[in-house]
């Protein structure tokens, strides 16, 4: 029936009618918070590009971590910074680097909070590359040997969840082995299935000291104007052995978002990045837009799109604003 019989603002009436017949909900526990670590620190460093991120000591990641479980985030994911760079990136697998003793920390201190482990080589190695590079190029096999690796350190320092983001093919399926040989069947892999070449991630980079020192990662990066492609990929790090999904950017790849969640039943993260992030602090600070607004717009719209869970450097401040 149409108008005047249907009034689809009875709907919108009052909060709790418009809570009561919401589609999509937005909680705490649908965050992860990103942390940045670095043995070497004694006090925190702030990222210049990205307001309000710091790389933190050990200790102090460690009480970031407790601060993440006490807001009821769901998770916290971690970086590492390297002090020796090297071009088979001998910091990312090494037991006694960053991400392994701050996993320990961390597992002692909030037992019951999952922790998520990145698995990349670019910030370890002196070329910045997410590989190990022979004759000018990302060798991919060489460069999975060396994630595998990477990802069984971590596991066995206490991660719940590893999480290859550097885009080199069959590393789903060489990290799978890796842990299921070192008896780490247990630990989960969210892979970044879907990343893209994004402009997006220069805060990131800037955090990491990762930018690539000559060429770019467009070669193993996805294109932008491919998403068809990346069902593919979802596809095949599926059938690879990944217990769970990411697209990486998230607000201008929310069409692929979309297409993954209605074609996969797995698990589907998004990652609402640096860039995105930091533009929204820009413009909050000149008063160009309401942050707390626009925030929970964009992570409602993430949501909407088919992502369960979201790692954002936003979390604790939108955990604080959902209540």
């Amino acid at each position: 029936m149409g108008f005047p019989k249907t009034r689809m603002r009875r709907l919108r009436r009052t909060e709790g009618v418009r809570a009561l017949v919401r589609e999509t909900t937005l909680e705490p526990a649908d965050l992860v918070l990103p942390l940045f670590v670095e043995a070497d620190l004694s006090e925190p460093a702030p990222v210049k590009t990205m307001p309000g991120v710091q790389r933190l000591p050990i200790a102090h990641a460690v009480d970031a971590a407790a601060r993440a479980a006490d807001a009821g985030l769901g998770a916290v994911l971690l970086f590492g910074t390297a002090s020796k760079k090297g071009p088979e990136a001998p910091e990312a697998y090494d037991p006694q680097a960053a991400v392994p003793r701050a996993l320990e920390a961390m597992a002692a201190r909030v037992p019951d909070l999952p922790l998520i482990a990145d698995v990349c080589l670019c910030a370890y190695t002196d070329h910045g590359h997410c590989g190990v590079v022979r004759d000018g190029e990302v060798h991919n096999d060489e460069s999975v040997e060396l994630l595998a690796r990477t990802a069984v350190t971590y596991a066995a320092a206490g991660a719940h969840v590893v999480a290859p983001s550097d885009m080199m093919d069959g590393r789903v399926q060489a990290i799978r082995t890796a842990l299921d040989a070192a008896g780490q069947s247990n630990c989960s892999i969210l892979s970044y299935a879907a990343k893209y070449a994004s402009a997006y991630y220069g805060p990131f980079r800037d955090a990491q000291d990762s930018s690539p020192q000559f060429g770019d990662r467009r070669s193993y990066q996805m294109d932008p104007a491919n998403a068809r492609e990346a069902l593919r990929e979802v596809q095949l790090d599926i059938d690879e052995g990944a217990d769970m999904v990411m697209v990486k950017p998230a607000l201008a790849y929310l069409d692929v978002v979309r297409a993954a969640r209605e074609r996969f039943d797995v698990p589907i993260a998004v990652y609402n990045v640096s860039g995105e992030y930091s533009a929204v602090k820009a413009a909050a600070a000149q008063g160009f837009l309401d942050e707390r607004g626009v925030v929970l717009e964009n992570l409602l719209a993430m949501r909407r799109a088919g992502a369960d869970f979201i790692l954002t450097y936003h979390a604790l401040d939108a955990a604080g604003w959902l209540g």
